[in-house]
């Protein structure tokens, strides 16, 4: 069930990073990420609504957390993707996105089967792989710097929601998508961007919302039926989603790397799977 709900989470990402990047191109990153995350939480609050929880203090402050974590990481994300390549920027961001909770997972007493173990050592080079660019352009260069930015944002949105008890419902959820808003909201503010939204081709990223609240809800839910570390890893290959749209899509070349990558991650889902 947990590696269910971990490739439903990574899907569901990089679906939504492949909307955001073409929201982003047309209009401003900060206004796409102000309206893809309100629209999430909105949703994931209603949804709060309806699923039985008991949230202590405890969960609704690793959900406000998480929330900050992922508003700095979205935030980069999109100004990244805006920029830059879809193939370079979602894959360099998987990286601190994975590691920092398994991290964190295996300090805190997760203790993976030797198989799964295995398994997250491939998700590594596999990221590493996709994430491999040969480019000159300085916009793609610094569209690797979005992506790192982007992943110490994602890990911590991994590594405080996976804090969320099993109780807690979904308010924590619904409270960490609208805590992201602000997140973004002080990202702009410090670096200068407007982000307050403005004209009709940002208000499309209210679609985004459904997409945000399926990966954010899966990975939640993972996290309660497996290991932080195995989960989070596991959602962490959502570029490979990203990648395969861009690609068949954007026309954007898969590198004979990158389709290694795409092997090893397909490997370490099953090794992972199978432990």
């Amino acid at each position: 069930m947990a590696i269910a709900l971990a490739l439903l989470s990574a899907l569901a990402y990089g679906v939504s990073d492949f909307m955001g990047g073409i929201f982003a191109k047309r209009t401003s990153a900060w206004q796409v990420a102000v309206v893809g995350q309100t629209s999430s939480g909105v949703l994931s609050l209603a949804a709060a609504v309806i699923v039985a929880g008991s949230p202590t203090g405890t969960d609704l402050l690793h959900g406000a957390l998480a929330g900050l974590g992922g508003g700095f990481g979205v935030a980069f994300l999109y100004r990244g993707l805006s920029t830059a390549r879809m193939g370079v920027v979602a894959p360099i961001s998987a990286i601190g996105t994975a590691l920092i909770p398994v991290m964190v997972g295996l300090a805190t007493g997760d203790r993976p089967s030797a198989m799964a173990l295995v398994g997250v050592l491939f998700a590594f080079p596999a990221i590493a792989l996709i994430s491999r660019v040969v480019d000159d352009n300085p916009a793609h260069h610094g569209g690797v710097i979005d992506g790192v930015l982007a992943g110490v944002g994602f890990g911590l949105l991994f590594t405080f929601l996976g804090q969320v008890g099993d109780d807690a419902g979904l308010y924590p959820l619904a409270l960490s998508q609208l805590t992201s808003v602000l997140g973004v909201v002080l990202t702009a503010t410090v670096l200068g961007h407007a982000w307050v939204p403005r004209g009709r081709k940002v208000w499309g990223a209210v679609v985004m919302g459904p997409l945000g609240a399926t990966a954010q809800g899966a990975f939640l839910y993972a996290t309660h039926h497996g290991l932080l570390s195995i989960v989070s890893v596991i959602s962490s290959l959502y570029p490979a989603s990203t990648v395969l749209l861009a690609s068949v899509l954007l026309r954007e070349k898969i590198l004979r790397w990158q389709a290694v990558g795409l092997v090893f991650a397909a490997l370490a889902v099953a090794l992972v799977a199978a432990g």
